[in-house]
């Protein structure tokens, strides 16, 4: 591939300190000479740069590891659920990431302080990778993520998962209520179980409810009716069936 056909690089920075964006955008404009690109915006958070790389359609995003609320990891997981998932370069002072960031198909992982050549080299590199597969991302991410990648309408959305009270399994979907509402989600239930197991109860084959969204449960049927356990969760309506191999359940709670 030559430079006539190499992509045009839209890159967008993504550190949640104003100091470190405005270092990087200086060594982007001594690398332009070197290797054109053109900076289409900055980010200080995960959830902001999300928005900005969906917005902008820019193809490389150089991320910061450590980042409050979302770190730079998990926010690469969720940039590979879009259409067209950008390349990735880690830009960060802690070097223990490093074999994850690569993991991950990083195109590359910068110390700081960054040197112009490192950064021209990373750019270059960058017109060459391949983007990181979704199932691949969640499984390399490491720590369980603090938010859940939703499309709908051809973007990619960030739902909280301190804000989900249950997921459930409906045909071949996975459903994850909040108090506002419900939106469908790509993994499955193993996965959700395995990853949030410690915050999530297997209630059902087909539902694992939020351990801190159980309020109470209720033994519902009687007479002609066979009796069963429900759980009552706050700020939803429904009660979730709890199925005969998980009234251990109730116990537990009441211990």
């Amino acid at each position: 591939m030559n430079a006539a056909t190499d992509p045009a690089l839209r890159v967008v920075i993504v550190d949640d300190e104003a100091p470190a964006r405005a270092r990087l955008r200086d060594l982007l404009e001594d690398c332009r000479p070197q290797v054109p690109h053109e900076l289409v915006g900055e980010a200080a958070s995960g959830r902001e740069a999300l928005e900005l790389l969906q917005s902008t359609g820019a193809n490389l995003a150089l991320l910061d590891v450590r980042m409050p609320e979302m770190d730079g990891l998990e926010l690469a997981g969720h940039l590979s659920m879009l259409p067209q998932p950008p390349a990735i370069v880690f830009v960060t002072a802690y070097d223990e990431f490093a074999v994850r960031a690569f993991d991950l198909h990083a195109v590359d992982y910068l110390m700081k302080p960054v040197r112009a050549s490192r950064l021209a080299e990373a750019l270059s590199r960058a017109r060459h990778s391949v983007p990181l597969q979704a199932a691949q991302a969640r499984a390399l991410a490491g720590a369980p993520r603090r938010q859940l990648s939703v499309t709908e309408g051809g973007r990619v959305h960030l739902v909280p998962v301190d804000d989900v009270l249950y997921f459930k399994t409906e045909l071949k979907y996975v459903t994850i209520r909040t108090p506002q509402r419900e939106y469908l989600v790509e993994d499955s239930l193993m996965q959700l179980e395995q990853e949030f197991g410690d915050r999530f109860v297997r209630i059902h084959r087909n539902c694992l409810a939020a351990r801190a969204a159980i309020t109470g449960f209720e033994r519902l049927g009687g007479g002609a009716v066979e009796t069963h356990w429900v759980a009552v969760l706050r700020g939803v309506p429904e009660k979730l069936a709890i199925s005969r191999r998980q009234q251990h359940v109730v116990r537990d709670f009441a211990r």
